[in-house]
């Protein structure tokens, strides 16, 4: 029980450093993602400036050559002012502005399945740590219980075995005079009845009766 419980011990120690860890990973990573949401949308806000910024551009620049009156005869075809360049340059800044909102969205995604995942990470840790300590107490309790029950039978055999040190100890004493060793059962009572037989003739020359 003592190995079980610091087994348990263990376990919630690396339990509680997994945590940590998990928390550590979790807020650089959220750190990181909240930065990466912010610069997307600033980078979408400053595409999304430079794009009107060069709509009025080419707009005016088209309106400016409604006022030539004549074309130069260096053109073979009539000036059309900046239509092609403008639509080019637009839509190259459309497709960045795309790969920001793609970029925005796709982060917004990953931080919100990571901030789930920790979550519940950090949920069954919690219903993990508790259980782990919810054992301990009761291996705990349980290993005092049986420590007190042990003391106290050792108590009750510490006292058994004296008395039974003491036991022998009287029968010993006694032995030499309930156990003749070397002599018969038959010799043993022939020899109480002369014992018994003397005692009453002492008896009889006592209370001054004749021996007959």
């Amino acid at each position: 029980m003592t190995l079980e419980i610091t087994e348990l011990q263990t376990a919630i120690k690396e339990l509680d450093a997994a945590v940590a860890k998990a928390t550590k990973i979790r807020q650089e990573e959220k750190a990181k993602n909240t930065d990466t949401i912010a610069d997307a949308k600033e980078a979408q806000g400053a595409v999304s400036s430079a794009m009107t910024v060069l709509k009025e551009f080419y707009a005016k620049a088209g309106e400016a050559t409604a006022f030539v009156q004549e074309e130069p005869e260096i053109f073979d075809e009539p000036y059309k002012g900046m239509g092609g360049e403008s639509g080019g340059v637009i839509g190259m800044l459309e497709v960045i502005q795309s790969d920001f909102a793609r970029l925005e969205a796709e982060t917004k995604a990953a931080e919100e399945q990571a901030q789930k995942e920790y979550d519940e990470f950090m949920t069954d840790s919690e219903v993990d740590k508790a259980q782990k300590t919810k054992d301990i107490e009761h291996k705990t309790k349980k290993k005092q219980d049986q420590s007190q029950a042990l003391e106290e039978k050792e108590g009750d055999l510490e006292g058994t075995q004296k008395e039974l040190d003491a036991a022998l100890a009287y029968y010993e004493k006694l032995k030499p005079s309930c156990v003749d060793s070397g002599v018969s059962y038959e010799d043993r009572v022939a020899r109480r009845k002369e014992e018994i037989q003397s005692l009453q003739e002492a008896l009889k020359i006592l209370n001054g009766e004749e021996i007959a």
